[in-house]
């Protein structure tokens, strides 16, 4: 009977993902502004070995089933590191079949007490559920209004296309989730290394006036960043 359950539960997760995916593409507002396929060729596989140009990657010559088919998402994932945070990707540059779809997805997984850092994808929505553990999601508005809730397995989460958000592991044990952002290779923005570890810095004067601090503690967290 326990062996029936959790294929039951894993069925109810599958099915509430199908429904997110659904949602992304059937809505125009979600999935226009990522969808870049010409309307005159039914899809475009990219063409990793080429080099790339402002339009992307040009389209594979020769397609095959493969193309269309990715498991990389099985991937086992390590957590002990500084962040406490893994995840494989399925974006354009792991899976070439993404390629002007609009589409994205990634296997997350989060040690106990580690956090995905504020950060946002501008302009596409990003969505997710969660496979075990527990999971705090939380995103900010542009009049500095915050929506979090801890969620666990089966739950489902949406952030509004390009609003900062964070994930972060609550529980005891790792948590691991699937994400789903509407753009086949979309931007980060993280908040804190794109205000401390920029090249050239930004000047301290502005840093003082933004988070009325002194200079000692601009220094402070700015040693406790880097690029990349």
């Amino acid at each position: 009977m326990a062996h029936i359950s959790q294929i039951s539960s894993f069925l109810s997760i599958v099915l509430i993902f199908l429904a997110l995916c659904i949602t992304l593409f059937t809505n125009p507002t979600l999935s226009l502004p990522a969808l870049k396929l010409n309307p005159f060729q039914d899809f475009c596989v990219a063409d990793l070995q080429a080099t790339p140009t402002n339009s992307g990657y040009p389209c594979k010559s020769q397609v095959t089933s493969e193309d269309f088919f990715y498991s990389g998402l099985n991937t086992p994932l390590n957590t002990s590191n500084p962040k406490g945070i893994a995840a494989n990707p399925a974006n354009l540059l792991t899976f070439p079949g993404l390629n002007t779809l609009g589409i994205s997805m990634y296997n997350v997984a989060i040690a106990p007490g580690g956090y995905n850092q504020p950060h946002s994808h501008p302009g596409v929505t990003e969505a997710g559920v969660v496979i075990e553990g527990s999971v705090l999601v939380g995103f900010l508005t542009t009049n500095y209004t915050l929506y979090s809730k801890v969620i666990g397995p089966g739950d489902m989460f949406v952030i509004p296309p390009g609003l900062i958000h964070y994930e972060g592991n609550v529980g005891k044990t790792q948590c691991r989730l699937l994400t789903v952002v509407a753009d086949d290779l979309p931007s980060e923005v993280g908040v804190p290394h794109t205000l401390l570890a920029t090249k050239p810095a930004i000047p301290n004067e502005v840093l003082i006036s933004a988070f009325k601090a002194d200079s000692k503690t601009i220094n402070m967290l700015r040693s406790k960043f880097t690029a990349g």
